[in-house]
């Protein structure tokens, strides 16, 4: 068999190697899994992980080769220098959606977000900063909904401390593992606030349990290492003591920052708007921001144009650990690049462009086998194609529903085709590419103006806006679900034994026998048999007994059947009729 090679630098997403493979992406996921490794679609594998999971799926002809280093710009994490600050702690709110994550923000915060968010449920990582005992401390709140694994995992990274919230009254569900997983595998020290403790039904010392039993996170007054508090975010319950423990955390550490060095940090979050152009959220690790710097991040850069605080006010200057947003950049950054200072807009540019550079040589590619292009002319025969346009408020939206997207299992039936992404309101173009490709144009939280509405609407082409993300994901599923091809089901009803044929015809079969088991009425469908060899296909027209004919035979009867065939059956005495009912059951997508 012909050998197939795929070619990595260092690392493999989960989405590359499942594409490679020609394997689902939830089947990957699933068997990362069994193998105690929980993945997103995102997450990047090690070449001996890749491998071992490559065999796992049963693939031994595939090589794995890492590529040459690419001439991208090396990270931007350096070892502190003698004169590095102490600065304030950054901390992730993580945990299960309606468990009280933003709730607990506002109060802290003492702002009021929760009723203006869709559904309830944080759609982005959003960034504050507040100051406690004349200390400051930045928060990131991160979306609680299955659908956001990769801003949660995009959270988690970004933190010293990583809050998880888990209502005492629910307990640990599937999203507070997830959030626990992110923070241990980002390196980050947990706290744990056992929220809503204010509720009829909680128990404190049950989550606790939990906590210690299914993920070895022990409380200190257990003689464990973890902290854990147990507040209620909505009266303000024991909120003080949970600042306390942040920064009590935080001096352990000791974090620090250096301050004179070029600015640097990571894009938290990026989308358009008009009048302004690129919005971009960024979070200062190192160094100062100022007005009028230039700065590059991934493939784009800025010289920023303006600089505000968490509350839109000026920032002329941001410190270490600052969240703040700016504009001034060419295009928008991807959510989770690093940026960095630059001296001018002339090395800004050619940085970007190298950057740019790496990442299409870093992306995992691979020969196609001749076992490759059958597959992949098997699929064409076989499947469907969705095809999708997603237009999205901010860019990390886009991903998350994209990714979501992908995770839809249709059993292989369905190809899904993101046609376009974007960020910002739908558009003429978007409207222009959806057209004749009966295309389904997706908004998450964004706008469609009159006149793009009335175009699609001429066009034909449908355009969907949502703010809450499973209800996006519903409606693509029930779409996908009116694509599939029905279920077909038979159920056996009845045996017969052949045991005279009077007569043959090309469409028609008189014969007659003794039902062996079951019953055989008109209407049924049945398959006949010589020994295990099946002869054909045939519909039940009527049953006789004598010269009379009968609703139906019941085993041990012995009667005549007169068959309609599409072909000649040649029966003889001693074959065998089995006979089913076919049913065509709509397929759900679970």
């Amino acid at each position: 068999m012909e050998e197939k090679v795929i070619q990595i630098s260092g690392s493999i997403t989960v989405d590359e190697l499942a594409s490679a493979l020609g394997v689902s992406v939830t089947h990957l996921i699933g068997e990362l899994f069994k193998n105690g490794i929980m993945a997103t679609i995102n997450q990047r594998l090690d070449a001996e992980t890749a491998q071992i999971m490559t065999e796992e799926l049963g693939f031994t002809n595939v090589r794995f080769e890492k590529k040459e280093n690419s001439a991208k710009i090396p990270g931007i994490k350096r070892e502190l220098s003698k004169d590095a600050k102490l600065r304030p702690p950054v901390v992730a709110v993580m945990g299960h959606v309606d468990h009280g994550k933003t709730t607990l923000l506002d109060t802290l915060l003492k702002k009021k977000t929760v009723d203006d968010e869709a559904g309830g449920i944080t759609q982005h990582i959003s960034a504050y900063q507040m100051e406690y005992k004349e200390r400051k401390i930045t928060f990131l709140d991160t979306p609680g909904h299955e659908a956001f694994a990769a801003i949660r995992q995009h959270g988690a990274m970004l933190t010293d401390i990583v809050i998880i919230v888990v209502a005492a009254d629910d307990g640990v569900k599937p999203q507070t593992a997830e959030a626990i997983k992110f923070a241990e595998a980002a390196n980050a020290k947990i706290i744990v606030a056992i929220n809503k403790i204010d509720k009829e039904g909680a128990n404190i010392d049950r989550t606790k349990a939990q906590l210690a039993t299914d993920f070895n996170l022990n409380p200190e007054e257990w003689g464990g290492d973890t902290i854990m508090v147990p507040i209620s975010a909505k009266t303000g319950e024991n909120v003080e003591k949970l600042l306390d423990m942040i920064l009590l955390t935080a001096d352990i550490d000791e974090l620090k920052a250096d301050t004179n060095i070029p600015a640097e940090g990571l894009v938290i979050e990026s989308h358009m708007e008009v009048g302004k152009g690129s919005v971009v959220n960024l979070l200062i690790t190192g160094g100062e921001l100022k007005t009028g710097d230039f700065i590059v991040a991934g493939k784009t850069y800025a010289k920023v144009r303006t600089m505000v605080d968490w509350k839109n006010k000026p920032k002329g200057k941001a410190t270490p650990s600052t969240p703040v947003v700016v504009t001034g950049f060419k295009e928008l950054p991807n959510f989770g690049d690093k940026f960095e200072e630059v001296s001018d807009e002339k090395t800004a540019r050619k940085m970007a462009l190298l950057n740019a550079q790496a990442e299409a040589n870093d992306s995992a590619n691979t020969n196609v086998t001749a076992t490759d292009m059958l597959r992949m002319m098997n699929v064409a025969d076989n499947t469907k194609t969705f095809n999708v346009i997603v237009k999205g408020d901010v860019a990390g939206s886009v991903t998350s529903v994209v990714d979501s997207l992908r995770m839809i299992d249709t059993q292989g039936e369905i190809t899904l085709n993101i046609v376009s992404t974007g960020v910002g309101a739908i558009s003429e173009n978007d409207v222009y590419m959806a057209s004749g490709g009966k295309t389904v144009i997706y908004g998450f939280n964004v706008t469609v103006p009159n006149a793009i509405a009335k175009m699609a609407e001429r066009n034909g082409v449908p355009v969907r806006v949502f703010r809450v993300i499973y209800e996006l994901l519903d409606d693509a599923k029930h779409d996908m679900e009116e694509m599939l091809d029905a279920e077909v089901v038979e159920t056996e009803t009845g045996e017969l034994e052949v045991k005279g044929v009077f007569r043959t015809e090309k469409t028609e079969i008189i014969t007659g026998g003794q039902v062996k088991k079951g019953r055989v009425a008109p209407g049924m469908l049945g398959h006949a048999y010589r020994k295990k060899v099946e002869l054909g296909e045939f519909e039940v027209i009527s049953t006789q007994e004598g010269k009379i004919n009968v609703p139906s035979l019941a085993e041990g009867e012995i009667g005549g059947l007169s068959l309609k065939t599409s072909k000649k059956i040649q029966l003889e005495i001693g074959d065998t009729l089995k006979f089913f009912v076919r049913e065509y059951k709509k397929k759900k997508i679970l």
